[in-house]
C-alpha cells in the first residue's frame, strides 16, 4: 500500500486553497501513484474570524470541499482521507469523524489557543477498511489523548510550531509505539491569519512504522512481525 501526504498552508480564502488542494492531490496521484492519499487538517479554511469560519462552513454531503474530495476519489481510483474540513452542524462517504479533544491552551506569555470557542466537540472515534486495512480517524490534538489511538493510525493536523517543534515527532513516535501500529500524519505548515494575529504551523508530515521509526512507505508485514514479537495486545485495559 503507497501513501502520499498533502502539506499546505492554507488560509482563509476557501477558493484558492481548494483548487490547491486538488493540484496537489492531482500531482500527487499522477506522479506517485499511490493507494491512499491524506490532507492536512482545516485544508480548506485556516484562520479569519468566527464570523468567518461561519460562513466558510458547509453542509455534508455535496459542500464544495466534500464535493471535490468524492469527485477527485472516484475519478482517481485513490482513497482520500479529507483531514478535516468546516462543517455546519445541521448538515456516500465511508466514514466522518469529528474531533473529541479540543486545543485548549494558554501559553506562558498569555497567548489563548481556545478551539472550543470556534468548534463543536464530538465523543465518538471513526474507521474504516482500505482496501482490508482498517483506517481509523484522528485530528491534531487528539494526538495527546494516547487511549483513542487503540484502533486508529491517520492524524491530519494543524500542530503550532512552538509544540510541534518539541513535541509532534516524539508523540507519534509514541503512539506507533505503544499501539503497535503506523501512524501518518500530515499537517499545515506556514502562517496563517486568526483575527489580528500571525499564527504559525508546524509541518513535518511523517509516517510512523510500529518500531517507532520515521518511513516512507508502510510495509503492513511489520504489524504483524511486531505485534509477534511483543504482544501487548493479550493485556487488554478496560477504559472507562
Amino acid at each position: 500500500m503507497k501513501v502520499a501526504f498533502i502539506q499546505m498552508n492554507s488560509g482563509s480564502d476557501m477558493a484558492t486553497f481548494l483548487a490547491q488542494a486538488r493540484s496537489l492531490i492531482e500531482k500527487a496521484v499522477r506522479e506517485e501513484k499511490p493507494d491512499w492519499v491524506s490532507l492536512p487538517k482545516v485544508y480548506d479554511f485556516m484562520g479569519g474570524s468566527l464570523r468567518d469560519k461561519r460562513v466558510a462552513a458547509e453542509k455534508l454531503p455535496d459542500g464544495p470541499a466534500w464535493t471535490m474530495m468524492r469527485d477527485l476519489a472516484k475519478k482517481r481510483g485513490v482513497y482520500i482521507n479529507g483531514g478535516s474540513i468546516l462543517e455546519k452542524v445541521d448538515g456516500e462517504e465511508i466514514a466522518r469523524y469529528r474531533k473529541i479533544h479540543m486545543s485548549d491552551i494558554v501559553t506562558h506569555d498569555g497567548q489563548e489557543y481556545c478551539e472550543s470557542k470556534a468548534y463543536g466537540q464530538a465523543d465518538a472515534v471513526a474507521n474504516y477498511d482500505c482496501e482490508g486495512v482498517t483506517v481509523g480517524c484522528t485530528i491534531c490534538y487528539d494526538l495527546r489523548v494516547s487511549e483513542i489511538f487503540q484502533a486508529l493510525i491517520t492524524l491530519p493536523s494543524a500542530f503550532t510550531l512552538q509544540t510541534g517543534k518539541d513535541d509532534w515527532e516524539v508523540l507519534i513516535r509514541a503512539r506507533a509505539i505503544e499501539t503497535e501500529t503506523y501512524i501518518s500524519a500530515a499537517g499545515q505548515t506556514g502562517t496563517h491569519e486568526q483575527g489580528n494575529e500571525v499564527r504559525t504551523t508546524y509541518g513535518h508530515s511523517l509516517v510512523v512504522d510500529p518500531w517507532g521509526h520515521v518511513v516512507a512507505r508502510l510495509d503492513l508485514t511489520k504489524v504483524k512481525k511486531v505485534r509477534t514479537m511483543m504482544p501487548v495486545a493479550q493485556y487488554k485495559v478496560k477504559l472507562t
